[in-house]
């Protein structure tokens, strides 16, 4: 071939590329003509930006004018849909994986001080000497006590990567001088699953705090620990457990159920439908199971209890859960920030997406939800309930559940106001009554640290003048003594007491036993699966002799949920 030849067929080749390439942008563009419109947005939002660096009176900063903006534009398509900065994303997340960077202990802040409430077993803080009820004054040379830093800049101060050092100013008893410790920060794990223990005879019970890379081992550890002791049923408590990781919450309802059963399927614009069925080789599928609830179970907890009720497989006891049914997916940007997108809605078995209602730019309403929960009265009786008729679905034995707003627990239990006085509001919203056990804690080491199981320190506590040592603490603290409101809310001071007090010397192994033992949700779980009552047929039986206590197709009976503090790892 010579020259000449060569370069017409060159040309021509080019020209049929061009070609190609006009009538196929020409095909995408009417295929798609929300490209050309988002071209024309990207350069709108370009030149807008362009012309504030040019012409604005002052010098602004167009970096974190553009971040606000990606921001905001996130925050306009969906209450869980969030842009996360570049500076972020190493921390966004962080308590849902297997382990953090940090120094191993759980912090409370008291009085603006952070005070040590335990010691992680192994960790940094063990080896380099610190002990529970430490109050730390400085991080690095800077102090934190007294600033009145928020609890979350107090653990991106304390955790940090792996093999990297921090050095801590401690404050010890009554000491003037603090005392320095160079800490090196470790892995430190994240432990999900709170408590898993024996709470009625071949009855099992389990805390799941949340849904992160490490819940599932923990759960098959703890389920084997109480098959171990001759558990045969259990109570699963998702009680304040917000979700997390979707997979995870599939691997544990998994457990449950035959093979073939739906757990969740999800769905979306640009997201097929994929649906994720049981593979029927769960560990606990005979197993009498019932599922705590209640208006802080969000997510990946309400794909749990979902599943659970729609395939009629356990009985839900609480109150309406969160109503989160929107899946997220983390999308790496080019300069190391994220976005936090929504890509999908979930659904249950039956079909329901339990995502409540929202309205675009209104996320201040969307978070005041559980708070008009409670003034609507939703917390104290199930009539105030109102669910969408129009969303009706049955499970698989054809009960009647709904969708558009959370899980409806199959037996209700509202809160209980009893015991709960403004004294008591006093003693706990003032700290004073977490700060009286923290106190009586550091004071009585050497005898309580006597007691070698929770149960014994429990019957020594309960013969000691406890409420009138807080009484008096509380008043040299400027809360005035009330002997009759005292009297009313006795025993629900009492139960946070001896739970806390117990909790500092074992951890929650001894605070939930106690915490729990009149706790109604409990109490309910234990009859139910004892008399057989979350099995379909006998639940049945059960709802048509309760028709006097029955709400939206769920019996309920007067109670309270009384949890305490949980506190924050670093």
């Amino acid at each position: 071939m010579n020259k000449k030849s060569l370069i017409f067929w060159v040309v021509c080749l080019t020209l049929l590329s061009l070609n190609i390439g006009f009538f196929a942008g020409t095909k995408v563009r009417l295929k798609y003509p929300y490209l050309k419109i988002l071209r024309s947005e990207q350069n709108k939002i370009n030149e807008a930006l362009e012309v504030i660096s040019t012409n604005y009176v002052d010098t602004v900063d167009i970096k974190s004018l553009a971040e606000s903006a990606v921001g905001k534009i996130v925050s306009e398509l969906d209450p869980h849909s969030a842009y996360i900065p570049a500076s972020e994303v190493e921390t966004a997340g962080e308590d849902l994986e297997i382990s953090f960077g940090g120094i191993g202990i759980q912090f409370n802040i008291i009085s603006d001080t952070v005070v040590v409430v335990r010691i992680e077993p192994g960790g940094p803080a063990e080896k380099a000497g610190l002990k529970q009820f430490d109050r730390i004054v400085t991080v690095d040379d800077s102090i934190i006590a007294g600033k009145n830093i928020s609890q979350s800049r107090i653990l991106r101060t304390l955790r940090g990567p792996k093999d990297t050092k921090v050095l801590l100013g401690i404050r010890r008893g009554n000491a003037d001088e603090l005392i320095q410790f160079e800490l090196t920060r470790g892995d430190i794990p994240n432990h999900t699953i709170d408590v898993s223990y024996v709470v009625a005879d071949k009855i099992g019970y389990i805390k799941i705090s949340r849904f992160a890379r490490s819940t599932y081992s923990e759960f098959l550890t703890a389920i084997a620990k109480l098959q171990k002791e001759g558990v045969t049923g259990f109570i699963i408590d998702l009680r304040y457990n917000p979700g997390g990781f979707m997979e995870f919450a599939y691997l544990l309802t998994n457990e449950f159920l035959s093979k073939g059963e739906m757990v969740v399927y999800m769905q979306g614009n640009s997201y097929s439908r994929t649906d994720m069925p049981s593979n029927g080789k769960g560990v606990c599928q005979d197993a009498p199971l019932v599922v705590l609830i209640n208006e802080q179970s969000g997510s990946a907890s309400e794909i749990f209890a979902g599943a659970i009720q729609d395939n009629d497989r356990g009985m839900i006891i609480g109150r309406r859960s969160y109503g989160k049914g929107l899946v997220q997916s983390k999308i790496d940007l080019s300069d190391g920030s994220a976005l936090l997108l929504t890509i999908a809605r979930y659904y249950t078995p039956s079909g329901r997406c339990i995502q409540k209602d929202y309205e675009l730019g209104k996320s201040e309403e969307y978070s005041m939800d559980l708070q008009n929960r409670y003034w609507h009265g939703e917390y104290f009786s199930a009539d105030s309930i109102k669910m969408n008729d129009s969303l009706v679905y049955q499970t698989v034995g054809g009960r009647t559940v709904y969708g558009g707003g959370g899980i409806m627990p199959d037996i209700f239990i509202p809160s209980d106001t009893t015991g709960y006085t403004s004294y008591f509001a006093q003693l706990d919203n003032s700290g004073a009554l977490y700060q009286f056990t923290l106190d009586y804690s550091n004071n009585n080491q050497q005898k309580l640290k006597q007691f070698n199981d929770y149960k014994a320190l429990y019957e020594y506590l309960k013969q000691q003048p406890l409420l009138d040592e807080l009484a008096d603490y509380a008043a040299s603290r400027g809360i005035r003594k009330r002997p009759t409101l005292m009297e009313i809310s006795g025993k629900r001071i009492e139960i946070f007491l001896h739970a806390f007090i117990v909790r500092h010397f074992f951890d929650y192994d001894g605070y939930y036993p106690i915490l729990l033992l009149d706790d109604p949700e409990m109490l309910k779980a234990i009859e139910v699966i004892k008399k057989d009552i979350w099995k379909p047929e006998i639940y049945n039986r059960y709802i048509e002799s309760n028709k006097e206590e029955t709400a939206l197709g769920s019996a309920y009976i007067s109670g309270d949920n009384i949890f305490g503090k949980i506190f924050p790892s670093a």
